[in-house]
């Protein structure tokens, strides 16, 4: 079997689109479909239905899709071994949540580049989860050990979060003097119905009937309308500690949640992964007190 057509196989089922794929292998789209139509040929087997909006996998495709990640795999291993002994190379995507993501990595990942020089690293820092075996990215920052899957976790730090509010805000409102009074605040919270996770619904912990006055649907942006006196929200420690716009509330009640680095068995033995896994482990180290 040609590798190619593996590789374009893999491309068009993590994209869901022909033109998708062809994009990320930089190829024309014309080339990509004649090239998947060969490879179900000579599979005997209809391994997408293509549909209006993009191509969905097939019970063949599904099948054939766990031999052809096992093919890629192998063809990456082989690469790496082939230049064990060059400088690091490549590109590393990470997926992470917003708030570690934008607040805490992205200011600090210039470092890596500017130790390898042929290293390019792409972070996603968005409030999703990320499919590995789909290689949606490389490394996955999560707020949950996985349970299923053949993936490698390693525990990255805890982290807290607790209630802070703007002082224009409490200029206005006042202090609350108790967690029961909260029910009588503007709050600022999460859209429950676009979590990715459980362990992001933690506002029962703080106040059982919390309502929020504000629902926004990132970390970063929560962290901004509190800012701006929108009202009291339990944000990150990490991020809210440091901004003097910010005033603690209530410091006694806090929740504590981890973060954890995953990687797809089959890639954490690829150089360029497991130095930027490396790579995020210890700068967490280097700066756990802000945790």
């Amino acid at each position: 079997m040609n590798w190619d057509d593996a590789r374009i196989f893999l491309a068009v089922a993590r994209s869901g689109q022909i033109l998708g794929a062809a994009k990320t292998l930089n190829l024309n789209h014309a080339t990509v479909a004649r090239r998947l139509t060969a490879l179900e040929v000579a599979l005997g087997s209809k391994l997408f239905t293509r549909k209006t909006n993009g191509s969905e996998l097939s019970g063949e495709g599904e099948r054939f899709l766990v031999h052809a990640e096992r093919m890629e795999s192998a063809m990456l291993a082989a690469s790496e071994s082939a230049g064990a002994d060059s400088a690091i190379e490549g590109t590393v995507r990470v997926g992470a949540p917003d708030g570690f993501g934008v607040a805490f990595l992205a200011p600090r990942l210039g470092e890596l580049t500017e130790r390898h020089k042929g290293l390019r690293v792409e972070l996603v820092p968005v409030p999703r989860a990320f499919s590995l075996s789909r290689r949606e990215a490389d490394i996955a920052v999560t707020l949950e050990r996985p349970r299923e899957g053949r993936l490698v976790a390693r525990k990255l730090t805890d982290y807290r979060l607790g209630l802070y509010a703007a002082q224009s805000y409490l200029d206005r409102k006042g202090v609350p003097a108790s967690a029961s009074d909260l029910a009588h605040h503007s709050l600022v919270g999460y859209v429950e119905d676009l979590l990715y996770t459980a362990s992001l619904d933690y506002t029962a912990e703080f106040l059982k009937g919390w309502r929020s006055t504000l629902a926004v649907s990132s970390a970063m942006g929560q962290t901004e309308a509190v800012r701006a006196g929108a009202g009291i929200g339990i944000l990150h420690a990490f991020m809210a500690s440091r901004d003097a716009g910010l005033v603690p509330i209530l410091p006694q009640h806090i929740v504590t949640r981890s973060y954890w680095t995953v990687v797809h068995e089959d890639l954490r033995s690829i150089r360029r992964v497991a130095l930027v896994a490396e790579f995020l482990a210890e700068i967490v180290g280097r700066d756990r007190t802000i945790f």
